[in-house]
């Protein structure tokens, strides 16, 4: 029994499992594409500060990218709100894409890289934000990984209206030398990313995104979408020109999504199939099979830990995901880059870890409690 801080003040007392669940380690993914946005692994012997450059331990955040490869997941790299404008510069995430490409290659896992525009540390015009682009771009393909092209913060500063996306997106495509993936990331992820596509009109900005997409339609693999609405990514990727793919960023509607319906199905790139991995990777096998309702049994009742880890202000879900890989024995402490792992409060992190392991998601319950133990220890919660 282990007594645990409620949201509302006082402790409860849980009873962790003593058994984690016996899940398949092997096998490729068939019926859907599934990348997770995986988390960096922070130095904590390095004498940083949350405004030095990220220190990031690379034999650990490399050991994470093959344990999501061995499920049969793929890595979205360095495009992560905690990797990007919340904790690496882009020095350090050009640093993160070659050794992860390198990785991903050594190993023959799939990889998908994030190209966006910080190197931009003040305002900069449009001229500014497409070189930058241009750069990243040039990055990410050298080392033979998918690009990603994110939204951009200096981008949405900089545009006064959607024929400023059309121009500098349709001369990026033009210049991609393999199809890319189009990122739309919601302000609930990222503020600074408000009106982006030219509107805050979700339905005008709808328009802007589907008009490049249809300008290039060769040049876009499939678009990412972060906006938390399922409805309108279902109603989004029913007018995909054909070959398009979608693939949902939606932590708080994945199983429906991946599902599908009649009329398609969304493929993932998800930041909660970080800790999800194992169990994510078997609904998809079950999924493989044709076993709709199979696959649903299994991750729906994940959705209230994801729900759980974004809650908002959502652009800190990854100390919740940082935590658990903590306790899973993924890395050997909780500390974040950027000093993150302060984000959260404890009853937030002690939710995360009961729902976690009710879900039977850690490898070693015995050590995940232990963890939990000692955090709680020194925060002053009484054993």
């Amino acid at each position: 029994m282990i007594r645990l801080p409620r949201a509302g003040g006082g402790v409860h007392a849980y009873e962790p499992r003593t058994e984690p669940l016996a899940l398949a380690t092997a096998g490729a993914l068939t019926s859907r594409t599934v990348f997770s946005a995986a988390h960096v692994v922070a130095d904590p012997y390095a004498d940083t500060t949350p405004d030095s450059p990220a220190a990031v331990d690379w034999d650990a955040t490399l050991a994470f990218r093959r344990h999501l490869w061995s499920h049969g997941l793929g890595v979205a790299e360095a495009m992560d709100t905690a990797q990007r404008g919340m904790g690496l510069d882009w020095t350090g995430a050009a640093e993160l894409i070659r050794r992860s490409a390198a990785e991903a290659k050594a190993v023959g896992g799939r990889i998908a890289c994030g190209v966006g525009t910080d190197q931009l540390t003040g305002p900069a015009d449009l001229v500014a934000v497409r070189k930058a682009y241009e750069e990243q771009l040039a990055l990410v393909e050298e080392t033979g990984s998918q690009a990603v092209l994110m939204a951009s913060r200096a981008l949405a500063a900089a545009a006064d209206g959607p024929d400023d996306y059309l121009d500098l997106y349709g001369h990026l495509l033009r210049q991609a030398s393999e199809p890319v993936v189009l990122h739309w990331l919601g302000p609930m992820f990222d503020p600074a990313l408000e009106g982006y596509w030219g509107s805050a009109d979700l339905d005008a900005a709808t328009e802007t995104f589907l008009d490049v997409i249809a300008a290039h339609p060769d040049k876009v693999d499939g678009i990412k979408v972060s906006l938390l609405d399922a409805r309108r990514e279902v109603e989004l990727r029913r007018r995909l020109p054909e070959g398009v793919r979608c693939y949902t960023g939606d932590d708080f509607h994945y199983p429906e999504l991946i599902a599908g319906d009649e009329q398609g199905f969304s493929h993932a790139l998800l930041g909660i199939f970080d800790p999800l991995a194992p169990l994510a990777a078997e609904a998809v096998r079950t999924l493989d099979t044709g076993d709709v309702a199979g696959f649903r049994a299994i991750l729906d009742p994940t959705v209230d830990l994801s729900r759980h880890l974004f809650q908002a202000p959502t652009r800190y879900y990854k100390t919740g995901v940082v935590l658990l890989a903590w306790l899973a024995g993924h890395q050997e402490h909780f500390t974040m880059v950027g000093g993150l792992q302060s984000a959260r409060s404890l009853p937030h992190l002690a939710r995360a870890y009961e729902l976690a392991d009710g879900l039977g998601l850690f490898p070693d319950p015995a050590l995940a409690e232990s963890r939990m133990r000692s955090l709680l220890t020194v925060y002053g919660v009484p054993a």
